[in-house]
């Protein structure tokens, strides 16, 4: 695609509206394709505020800033207006400290992790190893606190941790995550399966019903900040009174609150809000809930003046 000039100015402009500018799939709060998401939980992690740009909003966009940067895929990051690159780029940069120092923030924490691997666990780690010699064990932790086991070379990045005899690479973030972390074994229904405690894993999202979110409004000493996540135009339809919209305002607002505030997120339904109840749950937040139903429960259930839609 070639681009036109006022594409281009577009995309110019976008660029320069910010130090730190990413273009994705999907928004930070919900992010649509895995790449976008690992790049979001990275700058998350290093700086407090950063502009994104959804190239699925708009396909001139989307296809237009490849061009602009001669790079193929999204997402794309640009740092004081220079491209960075994509998302394995970033993660590399990461794990090495080059964009730490490129953003002007302090070096990762390299220090290995306390770890306590059980000897059921050690031995299935080390037959896997014994069945593929020149592999070492990866262990990742993402931005929704899954983990994940891989077998492959060193990649010389890593942070090392030790426990009964076994050796588990980390990358960096993975890494300040698994301080703690214990790894044994189950028997699941698909079989024997390593079960992880990890003690830094905030929990999980809770749901609250339309009748005890109400309950809890009338007692100031419980009352939660009720988030509404839905559209402007779905907020000109009906809203519940006292809520914070989540729009760029709102999105400061809440991540400036303390991690234990109780929190509760609702849309029309109750899917939309869970996607936004998850990832303020991996800002470290720690009393989050979803309203089962949304607005159209509490409407039916609790407040019938709030109209239906």
């Amino acid at each position: 695609m070639e681009l036109n000039q006022p594409l281009q100015s577009r995309i110019e402009s976008l660029v320069e509206s910010d130090r730190v500018v990413l273009f994705m799939k999907g928004t930070r709060m919900q992010p649509m394709c895995g790449f976008s998401a690992a790049t979001i939980g990275i700058l998350d992690s290093l700086v407090p505020e950063y502009t994104t740009f959804n190239v699925l909003e708009d396909q001139g966009i989307r296809e237009g800033v490849k061009a602009f940067s001669d790079w193929p895929t999204i997402p794309q990051l640009y740092i004081d207006k220079e491209f960075v690159g994509g998302c394995d780029i970033v993660k590399q940069m990461f794990n090495n400290g080059e964009l730490h120092e490129m953003l002007g923030v302090e070096a990762p924490d390299r220090t290995p992790p306390e770890i306590v691997v059980s000897d059921a666990a050690a031995a299935i780690i080390a037959n896997a190893l014994q069945a593929n010699p020149g592999s070492v064990v990866h262990l990742s932790i993402d931005g929704r606190w899954q983990h994940s086991f891989n077998l492959g070379p060193m990649e010389g990045h890593e942070v090392r941790a030790e426990s009964n005899g076994v050796a588990l690479l980390f990358d960096v973030a993975s890494g300040q995550k698994a301080k703690g972390l214990s790894i044994d074994v189950e028997e699941t229904v698909q079989g024997t399966a390593f079960k992880i405690d990890n003690p830094n894993a905030p929990p999980s999202v809770g749901r609250m019903s339309p009748a005890e979110l109400a309950a809890a409004r009338r007692e100031a000493a419980t009352a939660p900040t009720l988030v509404d996540v839905r559209t402007s135009d779905e907020r000109a339809r009906a809203v519940i009174e006292g809520s914070i919209p989540l729009d760029e305002e709102g999105m400061k607002l809440v991540s400036a609150l303390a991690k234990d505030t109780k929190l509760v997120f609702y849309c029309h339904t109750g899917v939309r809000s869970r996607s936004a109840a998850e990832h303020f749950r991996t800002e470290g937040f720690t009393d989050v809930h979803n309203l089962e139903g949304g607005i159209d429960a509490w409407s039916r259930e609790v407040d019938a003046s709030v109209p239906r839609y």
